[in-house]
């Protein structure tokens, strides 16, 4: 490893990739993991909940409660069947910050709740830096409980009255209005007079839009002649053409300009077939770049592991804790790898230790690269620490995380996939990233002091090789 030493500045991507990761169809599953399938993570982990803390059943989870009763539907429950929002989440949101990620928490959230309990809620979040908040999603439709308890007006009132609340209890939170689209140029957008104050307050408009989906599921089977009565679907052109109407019809309305993402998005499997859902989210990709849409800022794959076919991975039915890779997952991965889908790394002045790095975000980092000179690909690549401190590293594409009491990590999984050329130079990045997942009260950056590098273990040939005589 050379003796020279680099400030690194990690950035935003034209267009951010972020994921879903848990919901009524699957459970949450731990960010080491997903690291190591995926190679590299996510902007932001899209954590999914419900809060009715005014409701008897409270906090039950509403599909265990109601377990072996007469449910026609995934919506016919008191309250939706996302895990209750209780300290248990935090966990999750505090994994996903220690892997290098920012938090979109989507909240269904009751609007009967007064400020005197929304803001002590709202100041739980000062702790997770750059988080964004997804308040009652899809409520232009029927089917969620902020819908079937609530008007549209009331709905709208309370995501502006709650943004409000966020911003001055938590201004390192964000937050996302989720709702409809205008289906044509210079058309409306689905209620839009009754959310137009949330238009205005919401930091980041959005809307969930899945090209292909069986609405129907776990209840029903997709089959050919059941469209509009148990599943949709529509092509990639008139998908990402309702954004373009939908943003400039926002603009116009509320003259303002704010980021548009789309937060819920995939082609379902038990649609267009597992094998043809990687080449749906590919498209789309490609149309967005196509029009060098910036104020499209990003896209949520729904979701990591699913119990149908909206994952990467399908739960194995013969124990939740499974995995069953889906096609679609390594066509993801190229995209994850795709330039335009990629963080900005800019390489800085030299610098010594010890160095102060800093964590902003998934977006906004201050760490250090250190140059290695490979003479060939090698058959060993290992790192040991001596600092207890926490890390997120990239080597060759592949991102690896360092827990603070973890001395010793194994880098080759860098180069199982991806061997590299005799005599080239690669860049190993470090950042910090916050230990326990939270910052200090209310601090938007988290920063930590690196005075030891650690010993690298390069070898490019094995110990013994093993013959047949």
């Amino acid at each position: 490893m050379s003796e020279k030493l680099y400030a690194v500045q990690l950035g935003k991507a034209k267009l951010a990739l972020d994921l879903s990761d848990g919901s009524e169809r699957g459970e949450y599953v731990d960010q080491d993991y997903i690291l190591h399938v995926l190679g590299r993570p996510h902007r932001n982990i899209n954590l999914m909940y419900t809060y009715y803390p005014r409701d008897k059943d409270w906090p039950a989870r509403m599909s265990e409660k109601y377990k072996g009763k007469d449910i026609n539907s995934v919506w016919d429950y008191p309250y939706d069947d996302y895990f209750p929002f209780t300290d248990e989440a935090f966990e999750c949101m505090k994994d996903v910050r220690r892997h290098g990620q920012d938090i979109t928490l989507t909240l269904t959230i009751d609007c009967a709740l007064s400020d005197e309990e929304l803001r002590p809620l709202a100041r739980k979040f000062r702790p997770f830096g750059r988080m964004r908040i997804r308040i009652n999603h899809e409520c232009m439709g029927g089917w969620f409980t902020h819908n079937k308890r609530y008007s549209f007006e009331e709905i709208g009132a309370f995501h502006a009255r709650f943004t409000r609340i966020l911003h001055e209890e938590a201004p390192n939170v964000k937050t996302i209005f989720c709702a409809g689209f205008a289906t044509e140029k210079d058309g409306p957008v689905d209620q839009e007079d009754a959310f137009l104050e949330a238009y205005k307050t919401a930091d980041i408009w959005s809307a969930d839009r899945y090209i292909a989906l069986h609405y129907g599921w776990p209840l029903d089977i997709a089959e050919k002649g059941k469209e509009d009565k148990s599943f949709n679907y529509q092509s990639v052109e008139k998908t990402f053409m309702h954004f373009v109407y939908t943003y400039e019809r926002l603009k116009k309305l509320t003259g303002q300009d704010k980021p548009v993402v789309l937060s819920e998005f995939n082609a379902d499997g038990d649609v267009v077939g597992p094998l043809h859902q990687g080449n749906v989210m590919r498209r789309f990709v490609e149309r967005i770049k196509a029009e060098k849409a910036e104020w499209f800022e990003a896209l949520t794959m729904y979701m990591f592991r699913d119990r149908g076919r909206l994952g990467l991975e399908i739960q194995d039915p013969n124990n939740p804790a499974v995995g069953i890779a889906q096609p679609m997952l390594k066509e993801y991965r190229e995209l994850l790898n795709d330039p335009y889908c990629m963080p900005s790394m800019e390489l800085g002045e030299e610098v010594q230790l010890p160095l102060r790095l800093r964590w902003g975000g998934a977006e906004d980092a201050e760490g250090i690269a250190l140059p290695i000179v490979f003479e060939k690909s090698p058959e060993f690549c290992e790192l040991y620490f001596e600092e207890e401190i926490s890390l997120m590293m990239e080597l060759n594409g592949q991102w690896f995380y360092k827990a603070p009491k973890t001395m010793f990590v194994d880098l080759m999984e860098a180069f199982f996939n991806k061997p590299v050329a005799d005599g080239t130079q690669l860049y190993l990045h470090i950042f910090a990233t916050p230990p326990e997942g939270v910052n200090e009260e209310a601090a938007t950056d988290y920063f930590t002091t690196m005075t030891k590098l650690p010993k690298l273990r390069l070898r490019f040939e094995p110990a013994g090789i093993v013959t047949d005589r």
